[in-house]
């Protein structure tokens, strides 16, 4: 029988010795966002978290990923941001239940793992954690020759916050003649991105080095604008009980995301031109000759944040806000719904 030529792990494209660059070049990023509840992170089978400073805690957690925003990191070579997309806005999705962020993991996989691409990707997590005073403390580093094209990854994670029982936000105080203030987004965000890559590569025939006068900036510049944090001014309001509720606005836009923390029979009635919306969203409604509906349904149109305040409490809130140098915008209010009307009524 002929002898067979050894095939090692590498042979098969998994390259260990890589993964082990790329963890020892993370680790000090890593370690500068862990907090006193952390017992054990990198390098641990699992990570271990204490809580603790709740009487009656209830543990509030959300996944996601970056989606094909992704796609915009590889054509310019840029991965410094997209992990402070995913962190940004897992925090938002749980910030708007009352919850401060405790731990986040996350999981990238890729076809052929090269380690200054992993490190640029995790120091964007870690800056953002940090920030957010949140512990990255584990997470996946997968490599999986032959399941992605050269050069692309997969980047997804997972947050986990903690809120009082009593001091959780869920909608139920939300009543009609409620104040809906929007909070200005940087941007898309993290959503519609796989129409606005088509209306700006394939119709317009662009590239990400491609400078557009109106917006004053190359088009993956504006396209790469980081998902932020809206987790300061949401707490700072919740604190002083001036909440009634709040929704990211993510994928779906106004239209689909401030319905779900309306109660039945409630509505939201939107007043169209009360905020200015960015040039980037009028330049794709351009390019694709949009149609009203699908234009606010798909994108943020620059509002990444809905605030129900009740009216009473609204002189209060928009102090704070100054306060905080956070702009805003009184964008509508909450409304008993109309016979045969939508959740979202636009005027």
């Amino acid at each position: 029988m002929p002898t067979r030529k050894p095939i090692s792990y590498a042979d098969a494209g998994v390259d260990i010795d890589e993964a082990n660059r790329a963890v020892e070049f993370i680790k000090n990023a890593v370690k500068k966002t862990f907090t006193r509840g952390v017992l054990a992170g990198i390098g641990s089978f699992g990570a271990m978290y204490r809580l603790s400073g709740y009487r009656r805690p209830v543990l509030v957690s959300s996944a996601d990923g970056v989606g094909t925003k992704l796609k915009l990191a590889f054509m310019t070579g840029r991965h410094d941001t997209v992990g402070q997309d995913l962190v940004n806005h897992c925090v938002n999705d749980i910030a708007v239940q009352g919850a401060e962020p405790l731990f986040f993991l996350d999981y990238f996989a890729t076809g052929r793992l090269e380690w200054r691409v992993a490190a640029a990707v995790v120091s964007g997590l870690a800056k953002a954690c940090e920030e957010n005073g949140c512990a990255l403390i584990g997470g996946e580093t997968a490599e999986m020759p032959g399941f992605y094209a050269p050069g692309e990854y997969d980047l997804a994670g997972f947050i986990v916050g903690c809120a009082e029982r009593t001091r959780l936000l869920t909608g139920e105080r939300v009543a009609a003649g409620d104040i809906l203030v929007g909070l200005p987004s940087t941007g898309l965000h993290t959503n519609g991105y796989s129409l606005a890559r088509r209306l700006v590569f394939e119709v317009a025939g662009l590239t990400p080095k491609s400078y557009v006068p109106e917006l004053d900036t190359t088009i993956g510049d504006e396209l790469l604008k980081v998902h932020r944090s809206y987790l300061v001014p949401l707490r700072r309001l919740h604190r002083h009980n001036l909440l009634a509720g709040a929704a990211h606005i993510t994928g779906g836009g106004i239209t689909e995301n401030v319905p779900r923390i309306l109660p039945k029979g409630l509505a939201a009635r939107i007043d169209w031109g009360s905020w200015p919306v960015p040039p980037i969203f009028e330049f794709l409604k351009r390019i694709g000759a949009m149609p009203d509906d699908d234009y606010r349904r798909t994108f943020n149109l620059g509002i990444g944040m809905v605030l129900v305040v009740p009216q009473k409490k609204i002189a209060r809130a928009a102090r704070l806000l100054e306060r905080l140098k956070e702009p805003y915008y009184l964008i509508g209010e909450v409304i008993r719904q109309p016979r045969g009307q939508g959740r979202v009524i636009y005027q």
